[in-house]
């Protein structure tokens, strides 16, 4: 009889492309995803441990497949992925309903494990194997629209920011070659795929594993060359790591979209050097000019972390500051908190939760009304928009997005005007501005 799992994946793109290998997998070796919990012989959930809300979402989540088990004993559960890579021990003895735990490397290992689990082969409830590299011979199955796809470069981090635990969980930088990326890529226009998504920990440090700086421009022109895909986004870019090299050869294809996701994280000298980031709040400003010298029309998204131990009220003023200078068009804000077994876990002058969430309203607040002005500029102009299907608030709208929004992450242009298909690009007047999303009609 033909076996079935339901797959729950947790957490970022990143985990998300490990959940599509291991539904892959298992599709190829005879198994039956299912859409309901009801009906999976076994119940996998791919976890995110980074950090504390994470773990928190990913236990709730554990706990709720386990109820399945008790009218169905046959069931299995399965948990996998970066929380059991963090908390190995604790959860072996604090979660006796799990069958089976398997860390972020034994991804490429879920088929043979899921057989020994059912034939009783294997005593072992806990499999934690030497570091992993996904690559392009492993099937993959897209839990995206079928026009756009992650594409993940490297696996791992090196640059072991004081408040991040990456480094312990996915192990150091692991980049893949430029071949084997080109051969996934093309497999992915081959499917349909329109606008393909690069990601990692840190795009620009890839290829530093092999001793070779700046090796995504060379990754990025064997793309341009080797498909035809017309949208290829950058996402996770470490500020110093940003060459003059990779803005022009952004700027002379505009497929490469003019569109940068740099996580500064903050503004102040005095918390960067706390969080171990390589940079200064004067480089950061020189590289702003850099990008927009090159890059007129680029889209900048950031992320930033508000009450890292001993930020100080002025600290918070620098950053607003800075916002109303360099106009970011989209900017994540986050709470700091501490994580077990971070530096920044051990460091004075840990800061006030209530105050934490004072000062990130107050930075959100800025950048709310920041970004509703910089929309305003799109009004009146023609954008090619990517064309995602029916609006998610109302069937009478469709839904898509410019070359400066990416997704799942930042706002939509909503067409109230004219027919198309999921998957078309096609060039919208935009009417309407908001505070983040736009409106607009298909010309």
């Amino acid at each position: 009889m033909l076996k079935s799992f339901h797959l729950v994946s947790l957490g970022c793109p990143k985990n998300l492309v490990d959940s599509e290998v291991v539904y892959g997998l298992l599709q190829s070796h005879g198994w039956k995803g299912v859409d309901v919990p009801e009906d999976g012989d076994v119940l996998l959930v791919n976890t995110c441990g980074f950090i504390q809300p994470a773990v928190e979402e990913s236990i709730e989540e554990i706990l709720h497949l386990s109820g399945y088990k008790q009218d169905s004993p046959g069931k299995k559960l399965v948990v996998i992925g970066c929380l059991v890579q963090r908390y190995r021990s604790k959860l072996e003895a604090e979660l006796p309903e799990v069958d089976l735990f398997v860390g972020t490397e034994g991804v490429g290992d879920i088929h043979r494990l899921l057989a020994e689990l059912f034939s009783k082969e294997s005593g072992e409830r806990v499999y934690l194997p030497s570091p992993f590299l996904m690559d392009a011979t492993l099937p993959r199955s897209l839990s995206t629209p079928f026009f756009r796809a992650w594409l993940k470069i490297t696996e791992g981090c090196n640059n072991h920011c004081s408040y991040c635990m990456i480094p312990s969980i996915r192990g150091s930088l692991r980049s893949r070659t430029i071949a084997d990326l080109v051969t996934e890529a093309q497999g992915l226009e081959g499917r349909g795929v329109v606008e393909l998504s690069l990601i990692a920990q840190d795009l620009t440090a890839y290829g530093n594993d092999f001793n070779q700086q700046g090796l995504l421009a060379g990754l990025l022109r064997q793309l341009l060359d080797k498909t035809s895909i017309p949208w290829i986004r950058l996402l996770y870019l470490y500020p110093s790591g940003i060459s003059d090299e990779l803005l022009h050869l952004m700027a002379a294809n505009p497929r490469l979209l003019p569109y940068m996701d740099i996580p500064l994280q903050h503004i102040s000298d005095k918390v960067l050097k706390g969080m171990n980031r390589r940079y200064t709040q004067a480089d950061i400003a020189g590289l702003l000019d850099r990008i927009r010298a090159a890059l007129p029309e680029v889209a900048l998204r950031t992320t930033f972390l508000l009450g890292f131990p001993g930020e100080k009220a002025e600290d918070v003023d620098e950053l607003v500051a800075f916002l109303h200078r360099a106009r970011f068009d989209h900017v994540g804000v986050f709470a700091y908190a501490n994580e077990e077994g971070c530096p920044a876990e051990r460091m004075t002058h840990q800061v006030d939760e209530q105050e934490k969430n004072e000062r990130m309203q107050t930075v959100l607040s800025v950048q709310s009304a920041i970004s509703a002005e910089n929309l305003n500029r799109y009004i009146g102009k023609k954008e090619p928009v990517l064309v995602e299907g029916k609006s998610r608030e109302t069937d009478l709208l469709l839904e898509g997005r410019t070359r400066f929004q990416a997704p799942e992450i930042d706002g939509c242009v909503l067409i109230n005007e004219g027919k198309t298909s999921p998957g078309e690009i096609v060039e919208v007047e935009i009417t309407e501005a908001q505070i983040y999303d736009l409106v607009g009609r298909i010309t």
